[in-house]
């Protein structure tokens, strides 16, 4: 059987070393992103690098049908914001949402047609360890990786009769993504009275060297588990934080 996995977001980080995961494993690999670069993997006939914008109805039929059959889905796009609840815009919290919620339920969607069909496959979904522990300003980024959490696990009831598996793989922080990159310019309030001192606290959390972080490889191992191993967890932490963290909310 050719087994094609397609994963969004590859263009750095995770979905990045997880598309090479695959491609060193003998699979098929559908790697998207919005601006398709084929110098980010090795050449392969096994390889396929297609344009996806998440939030782009269009843009999402387009990729699963230039995909053909899909036997895993990994729904890794996202993108992260930081600041006060009370100071984020609106505009930034649904923008979160879009991409991080939305995108990955339109994603499901558009590929679960084939695997009732099939009686097959697989979805894993790449959320967060922040999901198991409550952080201050990342209100929104957390609450839009805690809805697909939600959507996840009660879709895995409805499926699984239909011979189709659903997984969460929880990432800790990374130097090996363009998280930070990305949510600089949705930070807001940072410099009001009330909030700087901790915004300061939090940051010099964030930036410690010497504290536990997750590596790519690390996700990109926690996703080739949920998606090869029927045994697998529902929710699998990847990465030394995300491990202790899920100690901890057990």
């Amino acid at each position: 059987m050719t087994r094609t996995v397609l994963i969004t977001g590859c263009s750095s980080g995770f979905g990045l070393e997880t598309a090479r995961y695959f491609l060193d494993r003998d699979w098929q690999v559908v790697a998207t992103m919005r601006t398709p670069r084929t110098d980010l993997l090795p050449a392969s006939p096994r390889l396929r690098v297609l344009a996806l914008d998440v939030t782009d109805p269009r843009s999402i039929a387009h990729a699963v049908e230039a995909a053909g059959p899909i036997y895993v889905l990994v729904n890794n796009a996202g993108f992260g914001a930081a600041s006060p609840a009370e100071l984020t815009p609106l505009a930034t919290v649904r923008q979160l949402f879009e991409t991080n919620t939305f995108g990955t339920l339109a994603l499901m969607q558009a590929v679960l047609p084939q695997f009732r069909q099939r009686r097959a496959g697989v979805v894993v979904n790449v959320t967060s360890s922040v999901t198991l522990k409550a952080l201050p300003l990342i209100a929104a980024y957390r609450a839009s990786k805690m809805a697909v959490n939600a959507f996840t696990e009660s879709m895995a009831i409805e499926l699984e009769p239909l011979g189709v598996r659903l997984r969460l793989v929880l990432p800790g922080r990374s130097p090996e993504t363009r998280f930070g990159d990305n949510a600089r310019p949705n930070m807001a309030g940072f410099d009001h009275e009330d909030y700087a001192g901790l915004a300061q606290k939090v940051f010099a959390e964030f930036q410690d060297t010497s504290a536990p972080i997750t590596h790519a490889l690390d996700v990109a191992e926690a996703v080739w588990r949920a998606a090869t191993d029927p045994a697998a967890p529902m929710r699998i932490p990847a990465g030394a934080d995300a491990l202790a963290w899920a100690a901890e909310a057990r």
